[in-house]
């Protein structure tokens, strides 16, 4: 396996679907950083060269990427709740941030359903 930034990239896909398992590089920014670094998207990563290899490297470089994203996206949502922001309100509660409705649905933030005690009439 090619290791770009510290991860393993599979070696039989292209290059293009191999740099996606990168947290934080989409579709998009693995076409940008192959365009930055003169690699054809069709090119297998097996078939890759050390030279590309470091090409690719330098221009993943710019990125913020893995551990460096995951730590800025957990750092803003701390800052949300701490400074008591609606956003972070929903985030403490485990509820939709984005405005969605919660009536019937959000199942996936707010987790598996809690009966209640039935009623006697």
């Amino acid at each position: 396996m090619a290791r770009i930034a510290g991860i393993d990239i599979p070696r039989n896909k292209r290059v293009v679907i191999s740099l996606t398992s990168i947290y934080g590089i989409g579709r998009t920014s693995a076409e940008k950083i192959l365009a930055e670094a003169g690699v054809s998207e069709d090119t297998r990563v097996r078939d890759l060269t050390e030279e590309e290899l470091g090409k690719l490297r330098s221009a993943v470089e710019q990125y913020t990427i893995e551990g460096d994203l995951r730590r800025e996206v957990s750092l803003n949502i701390k800052r949300l709740v701490e400074i008591g922001a609606y956003r972070g309100i929903r985030h403490r509660r485990g509820l939709p941030v984005r405005g969605q409705n919660t009536k019937n649905n959000s199942r996936t933030r707010k987790g598996p359903r809690r009966t209640i005690a039935n009623k006697k009439k």
